[in-house]
């Protein structure tokens, strides 16, 4: 996906309009409608920037500089509605695999625009002064759109009052790890009706025994790359009762060994346990490489007291799931591993595809940075970032059905 030039936009203007016509619909006010198709085509036109002064300029007279950058930096409008009606044409007109779940760095100068600090910057590899972005994006093998978003605002931003109330940050809006905003935003998404088949996400992610768990309290599948020293029981292994003195309580049974490492669990398989699977037919050529799949019972802090909780200490055991290896045949050791809650029936061709699945989201990120300007908006405010995000994501939304052909009626809000 590119820029696309002002004879391409011409000859898809009308179908942008009506896409916007129905997405804008929340917007309580015609001028607002308006300046949000303009937006939208000086996002989606040709060229470097695609902060407001250039796009002004590029859009020929149709907007005045002051009247965008009012829409977007300053006016009040709820990005909210705009972004559940375009959740709920995307998963209309995608029909996802999966959801996947990453964040990505805004790189900025200067310590003014809201949520910024030095912080790790995947966008840069390292650790830079820069925003983060956390999203949720419906995932197919063709294409992924952003659902919905979420800015993070370190801990430094909580009791920093002058920057909050520059940045017009809400009282309510306080510093949330990321794992915990994705689990905000799968709750919003609920809100609007919209559940996942399945959830995919990096290590960031799975690697937090919270985030996990609070998929499986919301009864959501997830396929979740986590870390080697993940720590993890065979799942054969069973609490087991010390022998009774005859003196004091009873012991309650319990795990008396040590967990192992999810490495050592793939180690002790072997490499000749696994299977070669083609997990990709790209660009490239044909994705393969040499997969393992064991059942296992993840023994971290958060499973150990989900367990006892659920079983309120009595005879409590740890719950059993899917642990996937990535073990190519040219290297000594597993290169990636993933845990997931789904059915113990699932092919391991099926864990596969979707661990593999959220490479997706970081094609997202480069489309919507490079063609439509992600990374540009030089506003300041809280609702500013919101309102260009939301607005980015409609112009890739549309331009990803444009790609796919033409979009399919879907049911209105």
């Amino acid at each position: 996906m590119a820029g696309i030039t002002p004879a391409e936009l011409a000859a898809i203007r009308g179908r942008l309009e009506a896409f916007a016509d129905d997405i804008f619909a929340s917007l309580p006010r015609k001028d607002q409608r308006a300046r949000g198709q303009c937006y939208l085509r000086g996002l989606m036109l040709e060229g470097r920037r695609k902060s407001i002064e250039p796009m002004t300029a590029r859009l020929g007279g149709e907007v005045h500089y002051q009247a965008l950058h009012h829409f977007v930096a300053v006016s009040l409008w709820d990005w909210r509605p705009v972004r559940r009606r375009l959740a709920e044409q995307l998963v209309a007109q995608l029909e996802p695999t999966a959801w996947a779940v990453d964040d990505t760095g805004f790189p900025k100068d200067g310590d003014h625009s809201v949520g910024v600090q030095r912080q790790y910057c995947g966008t840069l590899g390292k650790t830079a002064n820069c925003q983060l972005g956390v999203s949720v994006n419906a995932v197919t093998e063709q294409a992924s759109c952003p659902l919905d978003w979420r800015l993070f605002l370190p801990e430094s931003w909580d009791e920093d009052a002058e920057r909050r109330v520059a940045c017009r940050v809400p009282e309510r809006v306080r510093h949330r790890p990321k794992w915990q905003l994705v689990l905000d935003m799968v709750d919003e998404l609920g809100s609007w009706g919209l559940v996942p088949p399945v959830l995919v996400a990096d290590a960031g992610y799975g690697e937090v025994g919270e985030f996990r768990q609070g998929l499986e309290d919301r009864e959501i599948g997830y396929v979740a790359q986590v870390k080697a020293d993940t720590s993890a029981y065979p799942e054969q292994t069973r609490p087991t009762v010390a022998p009774c003195s005859g003196r004091g309580r009873r012991p309650q049974p319990r795990y008396r060994d040590k967990p192992t490492s999810l490495k050592q669990l793939a180690l002790a398989a072997g490499q000749s346990a696994g299977v070669e699977l083609i997990w990709r037919r790209g660009s490239k050529g044909l994705q393969r490489s040499r997969f393992l799949c064991l059942r296992v019972r993840p023994a971290g802090v958060t499973p150990r007291r989900q367990a006892a909780a659920r079983a309120e200490g009595v005879g409590w055991e740890l719950p059993v799931c899917w642990l996937l290896v990535e073990w190519p045949v040219d290297k000594p050791e597993p290169v990636k591993y993933w845990l997931s809650n789904l059915s113990e029936t699932t092919p391991i061709v099926e864990l596969v595809r979707l661990g593999k699945l959220r490479w997706r989201v970081e094609q997202d990120y480069r489309e919507l940075k490079g063609a439509l300007g992600l990374d540009h908006f030089e506003g300041r405010s809280f609702g500013g970032w919101h309102h260009h995000v939301t607005l980015v994501s409609v112009a890739h939304g549309f331009l990803t059905m444009e790609r796919l052909g033409r979009p399919k009626p879907a049911a209105s809000a």
